[in-house]
């Protein structure tokens, strides 16, 4: 159930990344499955970068989960900046930092 929560929550943010008004092509894909996690990497021509690496934590047991870590950039075409989102997506939840994101007082958890 927490792999579901943690895969959905991870899906939403990638979705959530702006999207530009011109056609992209498809520089670099990349990934690997295995049966203890996965990796990926992906470019595309307008500046947009992704990459994310889930390992299974506590394989093989009763209270198994994946722990994600990531991040994806792209340029805003308004203002010509680039913006960086890493995050970890655990059994505390979606992390994500950046410098253009409000910071989460440490106190949350």
């Amino acid at each position: 159930m927490k792999f579901l929560i943690v895969f959905a929550a991870v899906c939403a943010v990638v979705l959530a990344a702006p999207a530009p008004d011109e056609h992209a092509e498809i520089l670099k894909v990349q990934s690997k499955v295995e049966h203890d996690g996965y990796s990926y990497d992906a470019e595309t021509s307008d500046g947009t970068v992704r990459h994310e690496e889930g390992k299974v934590k506590d394989y093989g047991s009763d209270h198994a989960a994946i722990v994600v870590h990531g991040s994806f950039a792209w340029k805003d075409h308004h203002d010509g900046k680039v913006y960086t989102v890493n995050y970890v997506a655990d059994e505390h939840g979606f992390q994500p930092t950046g410098e253009h994101l409000p910071q989460i007082p440490h106190n949350v958890h």
